[in-house]
């Protein structure tokens, strides 16, 4: 796992930077080493990147936050204090393809890190800056916290039961998608490059990838001039579509059509008068009466046991699964079958990437690092340091 696989990835010799710290930014870098690149994490030598206090321990130095988005990389514990330090981080920005930063606006200018200055030596970085809000405008000197985000970008009022207060998701989403947005963009620069030459720079606000993440609820409200109601875990034009409860737990139905409608009420419920009944005839119709109808479907739904409807839902053609605990949906055969969690020393484990290519899910090659485990390497072989070098560093506090 520590080694690299033999096949060919797809950013294979790419080498990318990563000065950024808690999610969005370092979920971008681990996309890029899941696509091959080698990626240098570069820690503050004593606390290291914020996320190794956040979470559960899985080993020592690393939890379950930090260990989500560092697969794939390596670690440098590098005090950018100090002149040395600062030294180490420009000449590794001068021998990479990417970098990826999220310091508060401004930040990176003042320590040497900007753009301008790093691509004035290397032509052709592609530099990109993670921030909470457009750096040219008002409010650029915010710090970016997702759920501050969530709650201002309009995310956390798609969420809710109807009547209810608006609601967080139950992950950062606003920060792992800027994540994802800003991978996409370092792909996009990179692909430029190809033709040109040049590298690029390349802004992300989280304010501007929540709205995004908005989506088609984004676009009825202001079609509407008016919020769309929040319908918690049913669908807000599709009936029935949603969660439901079984006599033994949730199952999640989903009746596209009225194809399906029929087949469900026929075949699964055993209810043919729930077709022949006006009401609820057509989708329009049980949109229109959805409270009349939902109580009816919840009390045939409760007589009957997971297994045994899931049974009959999969047999009429009816998409449907059972509503999972999170430590049973990574532990279940679906899961293990798609070798989705791969596992490590001291009981640790990380999701494996989501890719496949050529059939093949790409690797875990290197399990998410400890705090400098490899400034020693990085510095010797990247950098040309001697081991005298790196003691002297060591003794004054500046590497880990």
């Amino acid at each position: 796992m520590d080694a690299d696989p033999a096949h060919d990835l797809p950013l294979a010799g790419i080498r990318v930077l990563d000065l950024s710290r808690v999610l969005a930014g370092p979920w971008c870098a681990q996309v890029l080493g899941d696509l091959g690149a080698d990626v240098i994490k570069v820690e503050h030598p004593e606390r290291g990147d914020d996320t190794r206090d956040w979470g559960v321990p899985t080993s020592p130095g690393n939890t379950s936050y930090f260990d989500s988005v560092n697969r794939n990389k390596r670690s440098i514990g590098v005090d950018l204090a100090t002149p040395e330090g600062l030294a180490i981080v420009k000449a590794l920005a001068r021998e990479s393809d990417v970098l990826v930063q999220n310091f508060k606006t401004g930040g990176a200018d003042k320590l040497g890190l900007g753009y301008a200055a790093l691509s004035a030596e290397n032509s052709g970085l592609i530099y990109c800056s993670i921030a909470g809000y457009a750096s040219d405008g008002s409010e650029a000197g915010r710090p970016g916290y997702d759920l501050v985000v969530q709650g201002e970008s309009g995310v956390m009022a798609l969420n809710g039961e109807a009547g209810g207060p608006p609601l967080k998701f139950g992950v950062a989403a606003v920060d792992l998608f800027t994540g994802q947005f800003a991978a996409q963009a370092v792909l996009a620069a990179l692909f430029q490059r190809e033709r040109t030459g040049r590298g690029k720079a390349i802004d992300l606000a989280l304010f501007d990838c929540g709205v995004a993440l908005t989506s088609y609820y984004g676009l009825e409200a202001l079609a509407r001039g008016i919020d769309p109601p929040r319908y918690g875990n049913a669908h807000p034009s599709i009936v029935p579509y949603g969660v439901f409860e079984a006599a033994d737990g949730p199952v999640v139905i989903t009746v596209g059509n009225n194809g399906q409608y029929r087949r469900f009420c026929e075949q699964v419920l055993e209810r043919p008068d729930l077709v022949a009944d006006p009401r609820f005839a057509t989708n329009l119709d049980r949109s229109k009466n959805r409270a009349a109808f939902i109580p009816v479907l919840e009390a045939a739904l409760a007589q009957w046991q997971r297994g045994p409807l899931i049974a009959k839902l999969r047999a009429a053609g009816i998409p449907c699964g059972e509503v999972m605990g999170l430590r049973e949906a990574l532990t279940c055969d679906r899961a293990r079958e798609a070798g989705l969690v791969v596992g490590g020393a001291d009981n640790a484990h990380v999701i494996a990437p989501p890719y496949r290519l050529d059939g093949q899910r790409l690797p875990v090659r290197r399990m998410p690092p400890g705090l400098g485990a490899s400034s020693a390497e990085i510095l010797a072989e990247q950098l040309d340091y001697p081991a005298e070098a790196q003691e002297a560093l060591k003794a004054k506090g500046v590497v880990r």
